[in-house]
């Protein structure tokens, strides 16, 4: 049986280099990404590998591997959901948990974010009945600040949920110390930022939690996919509850007794000695992520700080290209950060000789892919104009982002080849237009 497995794997390995044809770059006619997935012949390989086993659901590679994220990014627990904006719902949702007792966050509740940025931030404050409360941010950095969030501090606020914009870290030594005077909790949203310092400390590693993701644009892909870290127990046994269907026996798909008192629990009213594996404590979900995932994510992570190296470089690169070209607001890193870029992004200074929107076309024109940032100022979406917020100071910064800001890719996808083709794209607009 070992040796037709390794005939499989090997032929995986030869199947997947001749897929690997060299392609010139073309300018003009090549596509260039903003974003996406770099797998190679390792990647391939483990998910056949758990594929064979008929590992269809979760089980010891997401054990594994939610073992090795947790210490990599400096956290006791970790875990894997089947989503980014998953994670989101179950950090912010693990905070309404009764397990909380007075610090809980009920129906009503004021949670501070910003306005300028993608909605699986903000969504869960609302789909758990609570009151978003949107600050701007600044441009050059597309972070808030501090003061903004403690001139937003009310008497209804409970907690903060602020995402690294682009993988450029908000400042979350400040922010975090705000928290903590005030008794809020805080959210880290890290889905672009994995990797990212502030301070000399990793970004997620400051707040009560932090999520990330795992979806193909960001830093490490299991195709989809999204994790939730902690380093309080507490907070990561609710977490554990709610994705877990909300029960509250915590042994794994398999285990059947792990506590040595399966049949002793009396909990609400149910009788005593109902089965501990049915007794549901929390409103809980299904949003577990599979061993499939989970294999292609541990081969990912072997990859990760070379993916890191290479988005810096290819930052660092496109913006030593465009330095002197006007009428551009170029992006800077938070101070004291050293951010894992997840975007390079540009915005359109108001009154150029041009618009976003030609700049853009020019692009697009040339095979050079653009995103918006996100949803810009999300108050002006359709889907949040009738929700109940609160906004505090002018949403300035966040509507220019809206009518002039967008990025374009750095991800290690990219060839060098690539990233000065882009510099030169856009250099030869705006000197167009001069």
């Amino acid at each position: 049986m070992s040796d037709h497995r390794e005939l499989v794997l090997d032929a995986v390995r030869k199947y997947h280099q001749d897929q690997q044809e060299a392609r010139p770059f073309v300018p003009g006619t090549t596509e260039i990404w903003p974003s996406g997935a770099v797998l190679d012949e390792d990647d391939r390989v483990a998910l056949v590998e758990a594929a064979l086993d008929l590992r269809i659901a979760a089980g010891t590679s997401s054990r594994k591997f939610e073992s090795r994220f947790a210490r990599r990014l400096g956290r006791r627990k970790a875990h894997l959901t089947n989503s980014g904006s998953s994670a989101n719902l179950l950090a912010l949702t693990a905070l309404t948990s009764p397990h909380l007792e007075d610090r809980r966050l009920r129906p009503g509740d004021e949670v501070i974010t910003v306005a300028a940025g993608f909605p699986t931030t903000v969504n869960p404050i609302l789909q758990n009945g609570l009151v978003p409360v949107f600050v701007d941010v600044d441009l050059k950095t597309y972070n808030t600040t501090a003061d903004r969030v403690a001139a937003a501090i009310g008497p209804k606020t409970k907690a903060i949920i602020i995402a690294h914009a682009l993988g450029n870290p908000f400042p979350v030594a400040e922010i975090a110390q705000l928290a903590e005077e005030h008794d809020l909790f805080l959210i880290e949203d890290n889905c672009d930022a994995v990797g990212s310092l502030y301070n000399g400390q990793l970004t997620g590693t400051f707040g009560d939690l932090a999520t990330v993701s795992f979806y193909p644009a960001h830093h490490l892909t299991m195709g989809e996919g999204g994790c939730v870290l902690t380093s309080n127990l507490a907070l990561a046994r609710i977490v554990e509850s709610l994705r877990d269907w909300g029960r509250d026996c915590w042994c794994e798909p398999g285990e059947s007794n792990k506590c040595l008192k399966r049949f002793r629990y009396q909990m609400g009213t149910l009788p005593a000695g109902y089965d501990h594996k049915y007794i549901f404590s929390h409103v809980g979900y299904n949003l577990k992520a599979t061993d499939l995932q989970a294999a292609l994510g541990l081969t990912q992570l072997d990859k990760l700080d070379s993916f890191i190296d290479a988005r810096k470089s290819n930052w660092q690169r496109l913006r030593d290209g465009l330095l002197d070209v006007p009428h551009l607001i170029l992006p800077e890193a938070t101070p004291g950060s050293d951010p894992s870029w997840f975007g390079f992004v540009l915005t359109v200074e108001p009154g150029a000789p041009f618009s976003r929107a030609e700049l853009v076309s020019f692009l697009e024109d040339r095979k050079i892919g653009t995103r918006r940032l996100f949803a810009g100022n999300l108050t002006r979406q359709p889907a949040y104009v009738d929700q109940p917020h609160r906004v505090v100071g002018s949403l300035t910064n966040s509507d220019i982002i809206t009518e002039h800001t967008f990025w374009v890719g750095i991800y290690p996808g990219l060839t060098e080849e690539m990233v000065d083709y882009i510099a030169a794209s856009v250099r030869e607009f705006v000197a167009s237009r001069l």
